[in-house]
């Protein structure tokens, strides 16, 4: 089967980094922000149309809790996709780097 078909997006990318032990979505809006260096800034409706994606997916799973604030973590498969992107991302950057090279 496979865990990641297409490439991820920004958002994506950078939520599941940000679900590397649980947090919930205003936590996750700061994370991604802080990682991205400020590129990247998740309206709620983005972030939440996009956690609810990953939890029909099965890569992220929504912890039980109480009030409003509800927390998510990366489930296995989540874990899986990330770490295909991160290669999928390095292959990216590997050929760049070596036309880059040849060119100059």
């Amino acid at each position: 089967m496979k865990t990641n078909p297409t490439a991820l997006t920004e958002a994506i990318y950078y939520i599941l980094l940000a679900l590397q032990e649980p947090i919930h979505g205003y936590g996750i809006m700061q994370k991604t922000s802080a990682m991205s260096r400020g590129r990247l800034t998740l309206s709620a409706g983005t972030l939440y149309g996009a956690l609810n994606a990953m939890v029909d997916k099965g890569w992220i799973t929504l912890l039980p809790g109480e009030g409003r604030k509800k927390d998510y973590r990366l489930t296995p498969l989540g874990l899986e996709v990330l770490k295909k992107e991160l290669e999928r991302l390095r292959e990216l950057v590997a050929s760049g780097d070596l036309v880059m090279k040849e060119e100059a």
